[in-house]
């Protein structure tokens, strides 16, 4: 969702080129890879270790960012081996190369256990067609007939298909146990909603933070729901995380995300993302007067024509927000002839 209001301050005008770094400050570097959707990058933030770097996520398996890695590790990186790759969740732009990252650099993975277990599931579950499950849960939010038949004569999507093989073994962090990057403490802050236990760091001696997914400058994370878990209400676990996440936000930390640009202000964000997810909601509420299936909610919800490339990610968040209504009591839902949910508010 992108409802661009700015409350934030931006304390660099421009990012680091492919290849490059910019040193954030003394030991800490903030380079970026591309990614093939949108957004259409990845941060990747360094952190001199002495002997070694730790990194922070990794990017896709993909030629373009195993080359644009390449140019890392021969230029800004060129000193010093990577000894530790932390990834913040299982999501394939930021896991895809951690395998990559173990077996060919002998780099210690760091994360949480829902991230590891998700990355290494998916890895090893290779699809030749979609699922059964998959199939039911797209009709019931009443994918586009189109859109449904093309997707049913294709190969599915798959983890391994960008993620480089996970070597077995892992350290798992915890949520509210301090861990040493860099020359630096750090409390560790779990975040849900965009990925179960999604891991935030938090400066305990220092205003820096780690703000991964969960807190970005000038998007909402995508906060989809699928046939894996189809009854989760994803943006009320959000919701919960930002306001719990608000608690230890300051106005003069420096908050360094997965995408866009580092910015300070991360209290007055949290504040709004909590205010624009609301707004959503009430004005989704107000639009369910009648029926409607999941499909049918795009205009309300993100104000923009969805094309076809973002069309999988805008339904699975439909009807993210949409069990978040059910779920609260606000609307009731029923099957239509087709199988799709048809969802609407509770009459006063």
């Amino acid at each position: 969702m992108d409802r661009p209001v700015e409350v934030v301050d931006y304390p660099f005008t421009s990012p680091p080129a492919s290849g490059e770094a910019v040193e954030i400050q003394d030991g800490l570097l903030w380079m970026r890879v591309g990614l093939p959707m949108r957004p259409s990058h990845l941060n990747i933030y360094a952190f001199d270790e002495g002997d070694s770097w730790t990194i922070v996520d990794t990017g896709m398996n993909v030629k373009s960012v195993r080359a644009e890695w390449q140019a890392l590790l021969v230029g800004p990186l060129a000193a010093k081996p990577v000894g530790r790759v932390i990834l913040t969740h299982y999501h394939p732009d930021h896991v895809g190369l951690v395998g990559w990252f173990q077996k060919e650099h002998g780099a210690e993975l760091w994360c949480t256990q829902a991230t590891w277990l998700f990355a290494r599931m998916l890895t090893l579950d290779v699809q030749t067609e979609y699922t059964k499950e998959t199939i039911a849960f797209w009709k019931a939010a009443g994918m586009d007939e189109d859109i449904l038949a093309e997707r049913q004569s294709s190969k599915p999507f798959c983890f391994a298909d960008v993620v480089y093989p996970m070597p077995l073994g892992y350290r798992r962090i915890y949520d509210s146990e301090t861990v040493s990057i860099g020359d630096k403490q750090w409390t560790v802050r779990m975040g849900q909603g965009h990925a179960p236990d999604q891991a935030t760091f938090w400066g305990v001696d220092h205003d820096l933070v780690l703000a991964a997914d969960q807190v970005l400058p000038r998007i909402t994370p995508n906060l989809g729901v699928y046939a894996t878990e189809p009854e989760a209400d994803s943006v009320g676990a959000w919701i919960k995380s930002c306001k719990h996440l608000r608690e230890f936000a300051r106005a003069n930390q420096l908050a360094l995300p997965g995408h866009q640009m580092p910015f300070t202000g991360l209290d007055a964000r949290l504040d709004q993302l909590v205010v624009i997810q609301t707004d959503a909601l009430e004005e989704l509420l107000e639009y369910l007067a009648e029926p409607r299936r999941a499909s049918d909610c795009f205009d309300v919800l993100y104000g923009r024509r969805i094309g076809k490339s973002e069309y999988g990610l805008a339904l699975v968040e439909a009807v993210g927000h949409l069990n978040h209504l059910h779920q609260t009591g606000r609307v009731t839902r029923s099957k239509n002839e087709d199988g799709a949910w048809l969802w609407k508010a509770v009459g006063d």
